[in-house]
């Protein structure tokens, strides 16, 4: 069944959360629209695992095939020149005074979902879909259910719209995020996850871990497998 919001732009960057939140969508919306973003991220090999994945989410169900629309990949470059972190730039991840790891890009969360609000005016969607979560996640202060309702609040009043912010993985970890991609398109959308998508901050593709591909050392990737391992052995 649709929802009285029919139409969404999820945010889409190739990884497990977003692939999981387009699926999550694509259950939900009549139509459905992708956006990425390029900001100079180490990790840019998600940017080319975009298109190959969305070909294959539309080879896993007729209605996915159908309801799913056009891609979008905005150049916000600017912030690697504001920001010099781990994420964006080649320096060892560590935790720094303030109890953030120094993968934290200030503000890149808050001018993603600026951006998404912006084309989905111009494109009449009316729901942005993301990853974010406050349950098993870095810490990001962006990622919070607070900061995403207040940013919701901001965006209607800035543009006059009804937009709604959905984030359908705010109060699950990353084992129950396994599970609702296996609940919503079964083994096939877990393996795809698995060998598709890209989490890993460090862009490292070597290996085939049984959780995905990845360094299996820097913060994303820890937990990534350890929601996988939960996931498998009925934990999660």
């Amino acid at each position: 069944m649709h929802s009285n919001n029919d139409s969404a732009l999820v945010l889409f960057s190739g990884g497990q959360d977003s692939t999981t939140c387009l699926a999550w969508a694509l259950s939900r919306y009549a139509r459905v629209e992708t956006i990425g973003f390029d900001y100079g991220q180490r990790h840019a090999i998600e940017l080319s695992m975009r298109p190959k994945l969305l070909a294959k989410m539309r080879t896993l169900s007729n209605d996915w095939a159908q309801r799913l629309g056009e891609d979008h990949v905005i150049d916000l470059g600017l912030i690697s020149q504001l920001s010099h972190t781990a994420m964006t730039a080649d320096i060892a991840i560590t935790m720094q005074e303030n109890g953030l790891p120094n993968t934290f890009v200030p503000g890149r969360n808050l001018m993603f979902m600026l951006v998404a609000a912006t084309l989905a005016y111009r494109r009449n969607l009316n729901v942005l879909v993301g990853g974010m979560c406050e349950t098993d996640y870095s810490g990001y202060p962006d990622c919070r259910d607070d900061s995403m309702k207040a940013l919701q609040v901001a965006l209607n009043l800035g543009m006059a719209t009804r937009l709604k912010l959905e984030t359908p993985l705010m109060w699950i970890n990353k084992a129950q995020t396994w599970t609702l991609a296996q609940d919503l398109g079964g083994q096939p959308l877990v393996d795809l996850i698995r060998s598709d998508t890209h989490t890993c901050y460090l862009g490292e593709r070597g290996s085939l871990h049984a959780w995905g591909y990845g360094c299996g050392t820097c913060p994303a990737c820890a937990l990534r497998a350890r929601g996988y391992e939960e996931f498998v052995s009925g934990a999660g």
